[in-house]
């Protein structure tokens, strides 16, 4: 096709979006595969026919996203960990489990293998997801593409976060979740459970009284399931409580023979224990021990079962711990870590442990001496008192300080004088030398008045005795 035919075709294109539903806009897509793909693409491919601009996050591990089939799509490809045929193995395995092992009678049977399922499921695309957002050059791209929107599919998460990112809207196009999460907190919709069937439960709109009662345990059941699997086993410690051990953000694995020292220490002590890490599970990893990519845990810490910290001593983790009335058993790593320890270590707050030399004796010593003796839980407590004995919230002050500032147009009058002062007038090396000329000028002029005044009197004192 000549070129000023493609222009014009181009030309009717947009004027056909402004007349049909106004002006064109750019459309970002947050896909998923198979089924769900191939819905998605039929809206797409009408927003591309009425003018709008759609550009579609395609991973190099994709499975149906196929550029060639889509030719009036843009696609934006970027590398990813995973490969193709991991993430095929991933929904071959969903597909396979949920043929011929899900128990089909209630949602109570299949419920665990279903938790196994969606974590397997979930690495998954949290992998891909950050793939994507730790990708720089493809972020920085899309951030001066100026989408007006984002569309994603429900069942791949991380859509959310990406327009969160880009400051963009946010919509779903959505076929159904577990247990109406999704349209309850997400869409805010209205879901009876009187009338409308939970997803899963096999059952249809009219329902008996049996069904209904069915379909609210179902329903009761995946609330608790999505919100409170955790708190389950928080709740699950008795009177021992819990520990929560998480190294921070930054360091989420370690050596395995470290990851052992660990985990045999840990399993040891009563308590039940959270513990943040991402790795090769401990073979000395005990019972009493979950593992988990990620924790909330400023809640955890909250939580009233919650016995000791361990902690490498970041600076959130020291306060959320402070807060709650926390005792902590100190791992520090690097940077300002260590000087946080060492205060808490002072204030008996906390025991420290050198992570390079630890044994499992001194980490399973600095458990038991923390959990067990009472001083360091009445220091913490002490701690917590102290810093929530405050007229305002911290979170208030410094929102008002950002806005004072901003009221001020940068509260100039609150700036050090200093700003005014060039690098010799902060010293006062100025005021110095001046100090110190004037000193030398008097004391040269009181030596030299003194020579004047004594050269007279030896030539008075000669002069009387030539007299």
């Amino acid at each position: 096709m000549p070129v000023q035919w493609m222009s014009l075709l181009l030309l009717l294109l947009q004027m056909t979006c402004y007349f049909r539903s106004g002006n064109c806009g750019k459309v970002l897509v947050w896909p998923m595969e198979y089924s769900h793909w191939l819905n998605l693409k039929t809206i797409l491919d009408e927003l591309t026919q009425r003018g709008h601009e759609v550009t579609v996050l395609r991973p190099s591990a994709s499975i149906f996203l196929d550029p060639q089939k889509s030719p009036d799509l843009k696609f934006e490809s970027y590398p990813t960990s995973l490969s193709k045929d991991d993430l095929d193995m991933v929904f071959q395995r969903l597909v396979n489990v949920w043929i011929y092992e899900m128990p089909t009678d209630t949602c109570l049977s299949y419920s665990p293998l279903l938790e196994n399922l969606f974590e397997e499921y979930s690495d998954s695309y949290l992998s891909l997801c950050k793939d994507t957002v730790s990708n720089k050059q493809l972020m920085t791209k899309l951030q001066k593409s100026k989408f007006d929107v984002l569309v994603s599919d429900a069942v791949a998460p991380c859509g959310e976060l990406i327009a969160e990112l880009l400051h963009i809207p946010f919509l779903y196009t959505l076929r159904g979740s577990p247990g109406y999460e999704v349209e309850k907190n997400s869409g805010g919709f209205i879901v009876p459970p009187s009338y409308v069937p939970i997803i899963l439960s096999g059952l249809g709109g009219q329902m008996t009284f049996m069904e209904r009662v069915r379909n609210m345990i179902c329903m009761l059941f995946f609330f608790f399931f999505f919100f409170f699997e955790m708190e389950d086993f928080v709740q699950s410690s008795g009177e021992h409580g819990v520990v929560v051990f998480s190294l921070g953000s930054m360091v989420s694995n370690m050596t395995e023979e470290m990851a052992n020292t660990v985990a045999w220490a840990l399993a040891q002590i009563p308590q039940k224990v959270i513990w943040r890490f991402d790795g090769k599970t401990p073979d000395t990893l005990g019972p009493n021990t979950r593992v988990y990519k990620w924790l909330p845990q400023n809640d955890i810490l909250g939580h009233p079962k919650t016995k000791a910290f361990v902690t490498h001593g970041g600076a959130n983790g020291i306060y959320e711990a402070i807060h709650f009335g926390i005792p902590m058993i100190g791992i520090p790593l690097f940077g300002e870590q260590h000087d946080n320890i060492a205060y808490m270590v002072a204030k008996g707050a906390a025991v420290a442990v050198n992570f390079r030399t630890m044994t499992r004796l001194d980490l399973l010593n600095a458990l038991e001496t923390v959990i067990d003796n009472p001083f360091y839980k009445e220091n913490a407590m002490w701690l917590s008192t102290i810093h929530n004995d405050q007229p305002m919230k911290p979170l208030d002050r410094a929102i008002f300080w950002i806005e004072f500032v901003m009221r001020h147009k940068g509260a100039k009058h609150l700036r050090p004088l200093a700003y005014n002062l060039t690098w010799y007038q902060y010293y006062s090396l100025d005021v110095l030398g001046f100090i110190l000329a004037c000193v030398t000028v008097i004391v040269f002029l009181a030596i030299k008045s003194c020579l004047f005044i004594y050269q007279k009197f030896v030539k008075m004192g000669k002069k009387m005795k030539n007299d």
